[in-house]
């Protein structure tokens, strides 16, 4: 580890998430209570590649902490992805005399420590920050509470137009390869039917179930409004083939909606606010205890800290009793079905 340690950097790197301000607010301030000097790169990996950075103190992250985005900017970073461009953001950090690296983001941000660790002395830590909600060892990400409610809202609207016209929605949510988004918006916005990777067999199976349902939905209670909420990256080519395979199956028609990028923006909720800060406090004092290849979590109302290499790991589930209730509980037609037994 270098020898100074009174200087900080902090950066954001892949898809932003609401909070990441927050985060970024919490992060200077306490690194300036303890007297150490704040950096931000700007642009992710690419900042570390270009020594693009400016000074960070109290006035730049004041009135920031309910703001969406970023103030440090974020981008992909193709050269960062090669040895040359590692080798030069490490030397760039050395150069600068930068102790320690705060890097908030997802898998991809903390899979660039791990590359980084090779070549920089400096301490690396990690803040959860993704409205993906999958990584592993804290309960919760920075920006999942606020895309969440962002995505509710959204779907809250769709049901109104799906209502006037007695017509099925099929509204794709973000989350890449995790359902936490589509479940808890499934849960909360009353969807007919969630589609998530945790309970996905297969499309041919899916597809006899959908229009199943869907069909049997519309014999207990007549012409009425259905929504379908599934995950990115589930249905083969989208939710657009999902409607057209339905129309094509059972002659159902659907309206696809794709919500896309909107679940990513927009003033952060109380809650990644809290959570954002808490982390960063907690970020600083972990620098000053000397840890180093670390993410800072939250797990059942406490910090904690869990090392990179787990964090990634990809072994979080969602709420067991959540996919219980909407794949059994909640679910119409199957109690429709044990009312005739």
């Amino acid at each position: 580890m270098l020898k100074n340690n009174n200087k900080i950097a902090i950066l954001t790197s892949g898809g932003d998430a609401p909070g990441m301000n927050a985060a970024i607010r919490s992060l200077v301030l306490a690194a300036l209570h303890y007297k150490m000097e704040v950096i931000g790169f700007n642009y992710g990996f690419n900042g570390l590649i270009e020594a693009d950075f400016c000074q960070l103190n109290e006035s730049s992250v004041r009135n920031i902490i309910h703001c969406g985005g970023t103030i440090l900017k974020s981008a992909r970073s193709p050269k960062f992805m090669t040895e040359e461009g590692q080798k030069q953001a490490a030397e760039n950090l050395h150069k600068l005399d930068v102790s320690a690296l705060v890097v908030i983001g997802g898998d991809g941000s903390f899979n660039g420590m791990l590359a980084l660790k090779s070549f920089y002395q400096g301490q690396l830590i990690g803040l959860p920050g993704t409205i993906d909600n999958d990584i592993d060892g804290t309960d919760s990400t920075i920006g999942f509470a606020t895309a969440v409610n962002t995505a509710i809202d959204a779907i809250d609207k769709i049901r109104d137009t799906a209502e006037a016209f007695d017509r099925v929605f099929v509204v794709e949510v973000m989350g890449r390869h995790s359902g936490f988004l589509a479940l808890n918006v499934g849960i909360a916005c009353a969807a007919e039917q969630v589609l998530t990777f945790e309970s996905f067999k297969n499309p041919g199976l899916e597809l006899q179930n959908i229009a199943n349902h869907i069909k049997q939905c519309k014999v207990e209670r007549g012409q009425s409004s259905y929504l379908i909420v599934a995950a990115e990256n589930l249905w083969p080519e989208g939710v657009e083939k999902l409607c057209s395979d339905l129309q094509s199956y059972a002659n159902i028609k659907c309206t696809p909606c794709v919500l896309g990028y909107i679940q990513r923006g927009g003033d952060p909720v109380a809650k990644d606010r809290i959570l954002a800060t808490k982390l960063g406090v907690a970020a600083i004092e972990a620098i000053r205890a000397g840890k180093n290849m670390i993410m800072i979590g939250e797990s059942s109302n406490q910090m904690c800290e869990v090392a990179i290499e787990t964090a990634i790991k990809h072994k979080k589930q969602v709420n067991a009793a959540l996919l219980k209730a909407q794949n059994s509980i909640l679910d119409i037609a199957e109690l429709a079905q044990l009312n005739k037994i």
